[in-house]
């Protein structure tokens, strides 16, 4: 698997993004849908990568900064053909390391709160995350979750 920063010109990465777009809208009133669509991810302060075997595309992930030392993890998906493969570890793992790497104290989070959400839940869970109170600029929503961790 190669993780590579950027993408979004690509047109499987597109794809997957409106997958991701339309899960969201599908699981989740769109009031309460946080994602950021492609210009919010081409944005400064947000580093999106697409991860890949050769030119199969396995997902991606996105990271934003909120301030100097807090992060928040964005728009991770995984190509349905290649779930349980652990793209979604690698990419949380990835962005772990450049969280660290630029001396984030904290990553965080904001994903949906129904069933559709459990295996994110469990993969967030296994790297750490721990529930939370809304931060940044979102507010307590029964169809949000938030989770965060310190690094």
């Amino acid at each position: 698997m190669e993780i590579r920063e950027g993408g979004l010109d690509d047109p499987q990465v597109v794809a997957l993004l409106n997958v991701h777009f339309q899960g969201m809208l599908a699981n989740s009133p769109k009031d309460s849908c946080h994602f950021l669509d492609l210009s919010g991810l081409r944005a400064p302060g947000v580093t999106f990568w697409s991860a890949w075997d050769g030119e199969d595309l396995l997902g991606c992930a996105a990271l934003k900064q909120l301030d100097s030392q807090h992060g928040e993890i964005k728009s991770m998906r995984t190509a349905a053909e290649h779930l349980r493969r652990g793209t979604g570890a690698a990419l949380v793992s990835h962005i772990l390391g450049v969280a660290r790497a630029r001396g984030y104290k904290r990553l965080s989070l904001e994903t949906g709160s129904g069933e559709a959400f459990d295996a994110a839940h469990a993969l967030y869970r296994q790297f750490g995350f721990t529930e939370c109170a809304p931060f940044a600029d979102y507010k307590a929503d029964p169809f949000s979750r938030f989770l965060s961790r310190v690094l």
